[in-house]
C-alpha cells in the first residue's frame, strides 16, 4: 500500500508511513477515513451536498427525544476502523478530545454528482456492522429518495410524501422531503422545537396566546372596577387551560361585584 498524502504541516513520521493505520494516527484534518486499517479519501463536498446535508441536520438534531447529533463526526469501534457519516444521531459524544468510540445508532449520508458508490456502500457495511440500527442514504441525483440500510441485509426506498422512522431514537417521524428541501425542513425543525418546550405544534402555541390574553383581560377589567383579586384567584385565572371558560369569566367580569363571583356557576 502506497503511504498516505500528507499536507506539509503533518508529522513528519506518519507523511512516510505505509498501512494499515489505526485511528490514532489519523488527524481532524486529513480527509481520510479507515475501514480496516485502510485509507479512504474524503473530499470536501459541493454545494447540492452541503445544503441538504446543513438542513437534515437541523431536522434530526432537533427531534425531541435527540441529546446529541453530529455533522463530519468520526467514529472508531475499533482501532482499525474510522467513519465520518454525514450527520450521526445517538447518545451524548462525552467529554473530551479524540474520535467518538462505538458507532451512532442512526447514520445518514448524502449521495450527490460524483458518489462513488463502492465506497458508499463500504461505508454502511462498517457502520452496520460496528452496531449502527439505521443507515438513510439521501439520493440527490435523479428521483429524490431516501434508502434505509438495517442489519440483516435489509433495504428499502421512500420516497416524497413517505415518513422514515427510527424507533427509540427519535420521537417523531421524518418526512422524507425534509431531509433536502429547505422549506420541509424548516417547518420539521419549527415543530420539533415547539415540542421541546411543551407544545405539540404552532397552532398550540397561537391558542395559550390567546387564553394568556384573556386571563390578562380578565384580570385588567376587574381592576379599573376596583375589584380586588387575591393571589389564589389571580393564579387560578393565569392558570386556566380551558378557553371557553375563560371567556365565561371575562363576560362575568364586568357585571360582578366581587371577583369571587366569577367562579359562582362553576
Amino acid at each position: 500500500m502506497a503511504p498516505l498524502c500528507y499536507d506539509d504541516g503533518m508529522d513528519p513520521l506518519l507523511r512516510t508511513q505505509s498501512g494499515p493505520f489505526s485511528a490514532d494516527q489519523i488527524r481532524e484534518d486529513d480527509y481520510y477515513e479507515l475501514s480496516n486499517g485502510h485509507p479512504i479519501e474524503c473530499s470536501p463536498a459541493g454545494r447540492d451536498h452541503t445544503g441538504p446535508n446543513l438542513s437534515g441536520a437541523e431536522v434530526l438534531d432537533t427531534d425531541p427525544d435527540v441529546e446529541w447529533a453530529g455533522v463530519d463526526a468520526g467514529f472508531s469501534p475499533e482501532p482499525k476502523t474510522l467513519r465520518a457519516p454525514d450527520v450521526a444521531v445517538g447518545p451524548p459524544a462525552g467529554e473530551g478530545s479524540g474520535w467518538i468510540p462505538g458507532a451512532p445508532p442512526l447514520a445518514v449520508e448524502y449521495a450527490s454528482v460524483g458518489q462513488e458508490e463502492g465506497k458508499l456502500q463500504e461505508r454502511i457495511r462498517d457502520l452496520l456492522a460496528a452496531g449502527t440500527r439505521f443507515v438513510w442514504v439521501v439520493r440527490l441525483v435523479g428521483p429524490r429518495r431516501v434508502e434505509v440500510y438495517e442489519p440483516g441485509g435489509l433495504v428499502r426506498t421512500l420516497t416524497a410524501g413517505q415518513e422514515l422512522r427510527a424507533p427509540g431514537i427519535l420521537r417523531n417521524p421524518v418526512p422524507v422531503e425534509a431531509l433536502y428541501d429547505r422549506r420541509a425542513a424548516h417547518e420539521m425543525t419549527l415543530r420539533n422545537l415547539l415540542q421541546r418546550q411543551g407544545y405539540d405544534d404552532l397552532e398550540a402555541v397561537r391558542a395559550e396566546g390567546e387564553r394568556r390574553g384573556v386571563a390578562q383581560s380578565i384580570l385588567a377589567l376587574l381592576a379599573s372596577r376596583g375589584l380586588a383579586v387575591g393571589e389564589t384567584l389571580r393564579k387560578r385565572i393565569l392558570t386556566c387551560s380551558d378557553s371557553d371558560l375563560l371567556r365565561r369569566w371575562l363576560v362575568r367580569a364586568a357585571s360582578v361585584d366581587e371577583a369571587e363571583e366569577l367562579f359562582a356557576e362553576e
